[in-house]
């Protein structure tokens, strides 16, 4: 996700090569990133990074501890420290790191193509215009959304930061059936993306609501209803919410872990 803010700032013009630093440990993962030629990569932090304003904390949350430390003794007043760890709260991140201008966020990976949904909170020391700033750049991958209660972003990431993954697995179930109907496995994956696609569309632009969207498609006796009624047998709706609510679940275990 972190390269993908990269390349997202770059394209809109928000900032400039030399204007972007990026930190990587791993040494292979550091000359695949040196060889894009998109921004300066350097292995650890030292003093240069307090000079950027917005610092990115784009690790795996297990990962924080290890890093917090340098990246402590590089900080300074002036930094804004942008977070997209999942389960690692504001308050913890102001204790380790000495620091309270903070903004959380929770993307999701059509971030990546410029359609992404962000909801994003931020720390009480933060002043509005280095929320504007922070909303600029998150706002180049798609929408954004801001969250006065952080409490809400363990919600967020079971709806619509894990979403993209449910939306992927409900896909591949169409084009398994598809399959086993006998038709071809491209021909099945062709219909059933571009079922998806239209879909979408008529979902964002229509005016009815999904029932009635739902009723539209559905015939008394039909074909859509049988499906629907096999559905609501399985539960599937209300598997579906539970799964969502086990997402959240975990994300708040994670906060508190």
């Amino acid at each position: 996700m972190g390269l993908a803010y990269a390349r997202s700032f770059l394209k809109y013009n928000l900032v400039t090569k030399s204007e972007l630093l990026l930190v990587e440990k791993s040494e292979a993962r550091k000359q695949s990133l040196e060889a894009l030629n998109i921004a300066q990569v350097v292995s650890s932090f030292d003093n240069t990074i307090g000079e950027y304003d917005i610092i990115i904390l784009a690790v795996k949350p297990q990962d924080f501890s290890s890093i917090s430390a340098g990246l402590k003794k590089a900080l300074t007043a002036k930094n804004i420290i942008l977070s997209i760890m999942a389960g690692i709260r504001i308050k913890l991140m102001e204790e380790v790191l000495g620091h309270c201008i903070i903004v959380r966020a929770m993307p999701n990976s059509p971030a990546q193509l410029g359609m992404g949904m962000t909801a994003f909170t931020s720390g009480k020391s933060i002043t509005m215009e280095q929320i504007r700033k922070v909303e600029n750049l998150l706002g180049s991958t798609g929408r954004t959304f801001f969250l006065e209660d952080e409490n809400l972003l363990d919600a967020v990431t079971a709806l619509s930061g894990s979403g993209p993954a449910y939306f992927f697995y409900i896909v591949k179930q169409m084009i398994d059936a598809g399959i086993k109907m006998g038709i071809e496995p491209s021909v099945s994956t062709m219909l059933v993306k571009q079922t998806m696609i239209g879909s979408f569309e008529l979902i964002n632009s229509a005016s009815q609501s999904l029932d009635e969207l739902i009723a539209a498609v559905k015939s008394k006796g039909g074909t859509t209803e049988a499906a629907l009624n096999q559905f609501q047998q399985g539960q599937l709706g209300e598997t579906l919410v539970k799964g969502i609510i086990a997402a959240e679940r975990r994300a708040k275990e994670l906060s508190n872990a």
